[in-house]
């Protein structure tokens, strides 16, 4: 019986192993990013083409752990609004069996800090705001060896806004 457990450990050890091609991955992506409803008004808006990076871990085959930093982007009219985020995310992988093919949710937190400032030609005024929320999404990615692309949506809570919904396309590699 001892013998039995150790070999079927041993074999559910080695397929994690290999599936994972690399426990530790970093990656760049382009997002399409939007804020409705910024400080209250629709002139504070952000909605466009930004940028995220991301690293994470993935010790066994269906779990990782991620963390983003999204550049959420700015707008200016007669105010300016800019935001920026980091989150953190358990990665659930489903069991599909295609070898090159990961589909994947993800849920944790994020912590948002979002500017504002009138520029004229009223006077002055500045706003600020940071808060740390609920955030999930999922996608997936395509790989082959230690490179991969992966096509994902996110959603987190922004305070004194709608929320941010974050598209984005990206590559990553799997370092070791």
């Amino acid at each position: 019986m001892r013998r039995l457990l150790l070999v079927i450990a041993l074999a559910l050890g080695a397929s994690a192993a290999y599936a994972d091609n690399g426990s530790f991955y970093i990656g760049a992506a382009i997002s399409k990013d939007k804020l409705t409803n910024v400080f209250g008004t629709p002139l504070a808006d952000i909605d466009g083409t930004s940028w995220k990076l991301f690293a994470g871990v993935r010790p066994i085959n269906f779990f990782a752990l991620e963390a983003d930093y999204f550049d959420l982007g700015s707008r200016t009219t007669s105010l300016h609004s800019d935001a920026k985020a980091f989150a953190a995310y358990g990665v659930g992988f489903l069991p599909i069996p295609v070898p090159f093919l990961d589909v994947f949710g993800k849920a944790g937190v994020s912590r948002v800090k979002l500017n504002g400032s009138t520029v004229s030609p009223l006077p002055p005024v500045s706003l600020s705001t940071n808060g740390t929320e609920f955030a999930w999404g999922g996608g997936a990615q395509l790989h082959t060896g230690n490179v991969g692309a992966r096509l994902e949506y996110e959603r987190f809570v922004v305070p004194r806004t709608n929320g941010a919904n974050v598209v984005s396309l990206g590559v990553y590699l799997n370092i070791f």
